[in-house]
């Protein structure tokens, strides 16, 4: 066998198996083999591993023979390719630097020689005469050579169009070892600083820091609690609470406060000025305040008009506001409220802390600026309120207003006059009317002067007058002095001290029954009887009467009165005092000591409160305080004697009679006081209980005259209004006459 047989490398045709003959330093072709005359479809690679199919008939069929002619007269020699053509071809130094800078041709070298007869093909490189222009840059360059003995440098390639030998020089690299060293330190540095900023920031700072972040974002809104209504005796309305809205404004979020304030101004009856104050920006504490109070119990109408102006910063909330059905109707006694739902006036006032509850009040996360809602999931804690507890009086509603009615009827018929009238029920002692006049409207206060608003029953110091003589002959009664049957004689005048008391019914020194004196108010006659007593038991049974001290009705600024003590007499007092003058007192507290010898000689507070309701839940009130001031038979008699008051001929109080019905009581006139100055005119009063054998309620009327002429109206103001109230009541008649009275016995 052959050595070319025995090649592995070699197929079975004898052809180097992989690839044709490659030409080379030293290796020439041989004559008739395909690649000699560039046959068509050969194929040779290249120094870039490339394939390259010539067709020399194709490519120049004209120049095959010279290509040829060419070859073989350069020996085989392959040259090297032009700079040109290495230059079109980005990959070649990196070819050489990865062959070892060895060219194609020297690999080619190596290997062994292709045998005669092989069928492989061998292409050949064209010589280029002197002087040609380098091949196409179609043609593949020629692969550069091993090391080794070189061609002879031919002189006609230009120095400068030589192509270096020299591979370049690959660029140097940074080292990305050390880069990411650098990196993964500075990372590392970087999560060590954020996690120990953490750990202190959740550790010890975490109260301080977590509540002053809270504290920043916690808004306020308070939560008003219901007032609690007002009710008469049969659970009318007298006043109550009705759905309302409140205006508040968020002084941060308001942008034209003086535009706003000129919008609002006339629908919630607030001057611009009052509102653009409110709406100031300000501070408490360091923090921003971000609600502020612009009207409370602006009427539902009024504010969706508000609403509809769709105001930044303008927020509109449920609230309440007060409803006085009845007007001027116990107005005296009941009241009002302020904007804000605080008692200003009269019960509401007395009894503000028991009507108007426990407001309540949610705190809440919320944002700043224009994200300025409440944060889901934020802190949040409702304080639910508490409603007010309601009031039932002892007022009759129907009653009341009869009361106001008859009372104005009468004052009206002189001039410039202020009255008052109390309704007493005598076992209990509840009031059942305390009527003032003037009055005003409880629903719109703000119209009215401040005097028309108080309430005259326990406001008005009067010196009562001939009123006060039934509590000195009570107690002359009591401490065994006199008895109904006496008599004493009695001249027309008296002196005490430097004063000198007259009587206008004269006596003319005759003796006068005690009934006699009563019903002709004599000033001698009470004096004679007050010295009997002496100041000290004087001032003692006034006491008991309850002069001198708040009767602790309920009404708030109840005025005390004052009683002169006896150090303090001087001579004529000793002649005022029994007569009613030099001392003061009220409506409220003669009503009361005249309730006492209606109920059998005990004295029972007045009191306008009948229960609470709270939750439902009604509550009566605590009993009045009661004591005893009169025997029940000593109190029997003085009220039959009162009765001598209107039934005697020339009796002072005829005009108080009231049809049907026994009536004991007595007529005064006094003098008017304020701030401890006696005031023009007088004070002209009646007070009586009816019916005298067993009496079921007690009236009192007061009226003050600039002019005088008080006394010509008391007591017929005095008729009608317990005329109504027996009838209203289904009061029986008296079914027997009153008792004949004889002034002088003899």
């Amino acid at each position: 066998m052959s050595p070319r047989s025995e090649d592995p490398r070699r197929d079975a045709t004898g052809s180097r198996r992989g690839s044709s003959a490659r030409t080379g330093r030293g290796a020439e072709p041989r004559a008739g083999e395909p690649g000699v005359g560039g046959i068509s479809g050969a194929r040779a690679y290249t120094p870039r591993g490339r394939t390259v199919r010539e067709n020399s008939e194709q490519r120049d069929p004209v120049d095959r023979p010279e290509r040829a002619a060419r070859s073989v007269a350069g020996g085989g020699g392959q040259r090297r390719t032009p700079r040109s053509s290495r230059a079109a071809d980005p990959f070649r130094p990196a070819l050489q630097v990865l062959d070892g800078g060895r060219t194609g041709q020297a690999r080619a070298g190596r290997r062994d020689a292709p045998a005669a007869g092989r069928t492989g093909v061998v292409r050949t490189v064209r010589a280029r005469p002197v002087g040609a222009e380098p091949f196409d840059d179609d043609e593949p360059p020629a692969p550069r050579r091993r090391p080794g003995p070189r061609a002879p440098r031919r002189p006609e390639r230009p120095a400068a169009r030589r192509p270096s030998r020299k591979p370049r020089r690959p660029p140097k690299l940074a080292d990305p070892t050390r880069r990411l060293r650098l990196g993964t330190l500075l990372t590392l540095a970087l999560f060590a600083t954020i996690g120990i900023r953490l750990v202190f920031l959740q550790t010890a700072d975490t109260p301080a820091f977590a509540g002053g972040g809270v504290s920043d974002r916690l808004n306020r809104v308070e939560l008003p609690a219901p007032r609690g209504a007002i009710y008469d005796r049969s659970g009318a309305l007298l006043a109550h609470s009705v759905e309302a809205r409140y205006v508040s404004a968020d002084p941060v979020l308001v942008e034209n406060v003086g535009a706003t304030a000129k919008a609002l101004s006339p629908l919630l009856g607030v001057p611009v000025s009052e509102l653009v104050e409110k709406m100031r920006p300000r501070t408490l504490n360091g923090k921003v305040l971000r609600f502020q109070y612009l009207a409370r119990g602006v009427p539902i109408d009024k504010a969706k008009q508000v609403a509809a102006l769709e105001l930044k910063g303008i927020y509109l909330h449920r609230d309440e506001r007060r409803e006085v059905p009845g007007g001027d109707l116990a107005a005296n006694l009941i009241g009002f409220t302020g904007q804000d739902m605080v008692g200003l006036e009269g019960i509401e006032a007395k009894y503000d802390d028991l009507l108007r509850g426990v407001d309540g009040k949610r705190v809440f996360e919320a944002g700043q600026g224009n994200l300025a809602a409440p944060i889901p999931g934020g802190y949040s804690q409702t304080t639910p309120a508490q409603p007010g507890s309601s009031l039932e009086l002892t007022i009759e509603q129907d009653l009341q207003y009869q009361a106001q009615r008859m009372l104005k009827a009468q004052v009206d018929k002189v001039r410039g006059s202020v009255g008052a009238a109390v309704v007493m029920e005598v076992p209990s002692g509840e009031v059942l009317a305390q009527a003032s006049h003037p009055t005003y409207d409880a629903a719109d206060p703000t119209r009215s002067r401040p005097t028309d608003r108080e309430d005259a029953a326990t406001s008005f110091v009067v010196d009562p007058g001939s009123v006060h003589k039934a509590i000195t002959f009570g107690a002359a009664l009591q401490e065994g002095l006199i008895t109904p049957e006496t008599t004493l004689p009695l001249a027309n005048t008296i002196q005490k001290g430097d004063q000198v008391f007259r009587d206008s019914h004269r006596a003319n020194g005759r003796a006068m029954s005690i009934p006699g004196m009563l019903a002709y108010s004599s000033n001698v006659g009470t004096i004679t009887v007050g010295e009997m007593l002496g100041p000290d038991r004087l001032i003692d049974y006034q006491k008991r009467f309850g002069l001198g001290r708040a009767t602790g009705e309920g009404m708030p600024g109840e005025a005390t009165g004052r009683l002169l003590p006896a150090d303090q007499w001087s001579g004529s007092s000793h002649g005022s005092v029994p007569i009613g003058h030099s001392v003061d007192a009220t409506p409220l507290q003669m009503t009361a000591a005249y309730a006492a010898i209606a109920n059998n000689g005990t004295y029972v507070q007045p009191h306008l409160i009948r229960a609470t309701i709270t939750k439902g839940k009604r509550t009566p009130a605590p009993p009045p305080v009661t004591r005893p001031v009169l025997s029940e038979r000593n109190a029997v008699a003085l009220r039959t004697m009162l009765e001598a008051v209107t039934t005697v001929d020339n009796a002072t109080g005829l005009a108080a009679a009231v049809p049907g019905y026994r009536v004991a009581g007595k007529t005064g006139t006094g003098w008017r006081y304020e701030n401890g100055v006696k005031q023009p005119g007088e004070v002209g009063s009646f007070i009586g209980m009816a019916p005298a054998e067993n009496p079921r309620y007690v009236v009192a009327v007061f009226v003050w005259s600039p002019n005088g002429g008080g006394g010509t109206v008391a007591a017929p103001a005095f008729r009608d209004i317990m005329g109504f109230t027996l009838r209203q009541k289904r009061v029986p008649p008296s079914t027997t006459p009153a008792p004949k009275f004889v002034v002088y016995p003899r």
